[in-house]
């Protein structure tokens, strides 16, 4: 969906089953939810509107468990691949495991999270408002 506002409405706003009693604690901020795909809808967003096209790319790990890179980025023949986090975790396997997989075709690596700026060897830690500016 390209707008995060209508789509927090619609996955949240419950009122034939619980008067609205989720989406009034998310939008209140007392719901222990994994915001994970808000996020990920979020940065989609400011991604296209920046010019950008979307391209996810996921790979199995093993029999049961996949790596998934939420977000490709273009730049002319090399890529920079993209993890979303909700909030200030930092891991990023599938990051790893993707760089590692295509080092050749990296240019640079990105998760945007809610914390500061900070570069820690070859990945940008990118707080979700400077997204525009991949």
């Amino acid at each position: 969906m390209s707008n995060t506002g209508l789509f927090i409405t619609l996955a949240f706003w419950d009122k034939d089953f619980t008067e609205n009693v989720i989406y009034d604690k998310l939008l209140t901020d007392k719901l222990p939810v994994n915001l994970g795909y808000v996020y990920e809808n979020l940065v989609a967003q400011m991604l296209v509107a920046s010019g950008n096209k979307l391209f996810y790319h996921t790979w199995p790990k093993d029999e049961k468990h996949y790596y998934e890179v939420d977000f490709l980025l273009s730049r002319g023949a090399k890529l920079c691949p993209v993890e979303v986090k909700s909030s200030g975790y930092k891991a990023h396997a599938s990051l790893d495991a993707f760089s590692a997989k295509y080092s050749s075709r990296i240019k640079d690596r990105y998760l945007i999270y809610t914390k500061d700026f900070v570069r820690e060897e070859e990945t940008l830690y990118v707080p979700a408002y400077m997204t525009p500016l991949l």
